[in-house]
């Protein structure tokens, strides 16, 4: 097999585990709550990341982590998986699955409005175009098409599912600056993320076991939401001849989601999510080419 066609295998393979996870979160919602799904699913994925790291011989890798590492991966942790899984959960309790995806795939646009503070960046006109592009396919979809009435299904899961999308614009930001091996650093990322929503769910919940099927649900977002999917992209990018042949793929993302979500979750799927998800990665193509 030529070495591009295994890249693109690579990549689609990672794109439909990703496809999945909208309706992944909500299915297990039915039998946990957000911070128990968390919790558990972020201790599956410590335990396939630590196996990935010994079949893979990064073990030594571990032991060369200096303090300064540790306090990265502290922040790291800090934003994803904690706060941003948190809220994202929440979203995805609050709204349907094909909304609170979909408006959680803002955060591309989000990055772009990050980086002219924090990295002084300029942007044009093209690109102020492509955020009013996303973001009016974001109203599209919290209004179900109904744009000038400004009625969200849920105002508080709107905001929260676009808020998700801000803590991983920002552990974006800082997780680029981190020169580490990824496979290390995702590792100690989840293992500090999964300290802190332990600390929080001792203190402000209570932690319980799942049932069968809650617990099933949070060893599969934990094993490919948060382990297995990301390594078997970064291989694909690796493998790729050009990153931009296989980055464009993650565009087919959100619209294999939807089939999903109709299918294993049962939802109808509205035309407005068709035509507001049309408008939020049109917004986030333009935004690329337009550098």
């Amino acid at each position: 097999m030529k070495q591009q066609t295994k890249a693109y295998l690579l990549a689609l393979t990672a794109i439909l585990f990703w496809s999945t996870m909208s309706s992944a979160f909500k299915i297990t919602l039915r039998y946990t709550d957000p911070l128990n799904l968390l919790l558990f699913s972020s201790f599956f994925s410590i335990i396939v990341l630590f196996a990935l790291l010994l079949m893979n011989g990064k073990i030594p890798l571990l032991k060369q982590t200096s303090l300064k590492d540790l306090r990265n991966s502290a922040l790291l942790g800090l934003l994803n998986p904690f706060l941003y899984y948190v809220v994202l959960f929440r979203a995805y309790e609050l709204l349907p699955a094909q909304e609170a995806g979909t408006l959680n795939y803002i955060w591309p646009v989000v990055l772009v409005l990050f980086s002219i503070p924090l990295l002084k960046q300029k942007i044009g006109w093209l690109s102020m175009l492509a955020i009013f592009i996303s973001f009016l396919g974001i109203i599209i979809i919290s209004t179900h098409g109904d744009v000038l009435s400004f009625q969200f299904t849920d105002r508080i899961g709107v905001i929260l599912a676009v808020g998700s999308a801000v803590f991983w614009a920002l552990f974006f930001l800082l997780n680029v600056r981190d020169k580490r091996d990824e496979n290390v650093k995702i590792f100690w990322n989840i293992s500090f993320g999964f300290l802190y929503i332990l600390i929080f769910s001792m203190f402000f919940s209570e932690i319980q076991l799942p049932r069968k099927w809650g617990l099933l649900g949070a060893l599969y977002i934990g094993a490919f939401e948060m382990g297995i999917t990301f390594v078997i992209w970064l291989t694909a990018l690796r493998l790729s001849k050009s990153t931009a042949k296989i980055s464009n793929l993650v565009y087919l993302s959100p619209f294999i989601a939807l089939f999903f979500i109709r299918f294993a979750v049962g939802e109808i799927i509205l035309l407005s999510t068709i035509i507001g998800l049309v408008f939020v990665v049109s917004g986030i193509i333009l935004q690329k080419y337009s550098k």
